[in-house]
């Protein structure tokens, strides 16, 4: 099943991200305000310029344009309360990314200095001072994201819903990271699993949660729907997440060449993934051995990558993970199709359309 997002859908999706990114610039420049008593700290303003800068320098925005286009599987009319929801979702994605970064010691996220690292070198001498920090503006960010839920210039049904739809998601996804760090714990994680961590770290609150705002903020129940939202959002995830191992591995291309990401990142981390998996499946002997040396080495030269890399490409991996990314994304867009006895045809062809798309657009 192939299909593409027409001229005027990426448009509108280009105007969902960027009304959406001006609307989160506004809010982190009252958000020094809100507090009720200025803080006497330099501290508090630098966590807040950390956490402004981490979530308006990039990414897709694409749980914001999800959740606009949920709301659109209902009505065309202007829906009151997704704003909202959307800093709250960007937010509490702000909070993943500062924690994720501290768990894999990262130094980069999206072309810059993550906030762990850009404490780390403001106390080089007081490495535990910048830890905490760090863990305390990841915190931060989650409890904004619960704040402006709560705050949000709607009924109060709604947003005690929107409320109980967020922070059942934040809790999934920590749930998600543990099984993550797990993950790795495995010489050779069975591939059930990965689909598992996938749904809980990045599914749930990256596709699920969005969807799921969105209907409600259009006035719809979500919950007799949840199972085939729950379905589209795992596959989605799935397909999104192993192209992201694949472009780790293989060359990051196009928006993504530009994400601060670099190839090998994973193996280097010693994150087994689904592309670091296939490899170690289909390999034995000294090519298995030079993959496991290289697991975690944060010093791993750029030739043993791009050895390891031929070796993959030599076993047929990278044909085999392309296949199983397209498997994945027609399965989703298989799973929107179903949707039109329930809501606009118009809006469910976005949904239908969106994975292959994100496919198609690989090398």
């Amino acid at each position: 099943m192939h299909a593409t997002l027409t001229a005027a859908t990426l448009e509108r999706v280009f105007g969902h991200r960027t009304r959406f990114d001006a609307r989160f610039g506004q809010y982190f420049d009252t958000l020094a305000d809100r507090f009720d008593t200025p803080v006497p700290s330099r501290y508090v303003p630098r966590c807040l310029e950390l956490l402004r800068d981490l979530s308006m320098r990039g990414g897709k925005r694409l749980r914001v344009v999800l959740l606009y286009e949920a709301a659109r599987l209902v009505t065309a009319d202007e829906v009151p309360g997704l704003a909202e929801a959307a800093l709250s979702i960007e937010l509490l994605q702000t909070h993943g990314l500062v924690h994720d970064d501290i768990i894999d010691d990262a130094p980069l996220r999206r072309g810059g200095p993550s906030t762990y690292y850009a404490y780390r070198r403001e106390f080089p001498d007081h490495a535990p001072t910048a830890l905490g920090l760090a863990v305390l503006a990841g915190d931060l960010a989650a409890f904004l994201s619960t704040q402006v839920l709560l705050e949000a210039d709607v009924p109060a049904e709604l947003r005690q819903a929107l409320l109980a739809v967020q922070t059942r998601t934040a809790a999934e996804t920590v749930a998600g990271q543990l099984a993550d760090l797990e993950r790795d714990a495995h010489a050779l994680p069975d591939e059930e699993f990965l689909h598992t961590v996938t749904d809980f770290k990045s599914a749930r609150y990256s596709v699920l949660a969005p969807l799921t705002m969105g209907l409600l903020a259009a006035g719809e129940d979500p919950a007799p729907h949840r199972a085939r939202l729950h379905r589209y959002a795992r596959l989605v995830g799935i397909s999104e997440q192993m192209r992201d191992d694949y472009l780790d591995l293989f060359g990051p291309y196009g928006d993504d060449a530009a994400d601060g990401k670099s190839t090998g990142a994973d193996i280097r981390s010693g994150r087994r993934t689904y592309a670091v998996r296939a490899v170690l499946a289909a390999v034995t002997g000294p090519q298995a051995a030079l993959v496991e040396a290289a697991l975690g080495d944060p010093d791993c030269p750029d030739a043993t990558i791009a050895r390891i890399r031929d070796v993959a490409r030599g076993a047929g991996v990278d044909r085999r993970l392309k296949a199983d990314i397209r498997r994945h994304a027609e399965a989703a867009a298989s799973e929107a199709a179903s949707w039109e006895p329930y809501w606009r045809t118009e809006a469910v062809e976005f949904f239908r359309s969106l994975p292959t798309w994100n496919v198609d657009r690989m090398p």
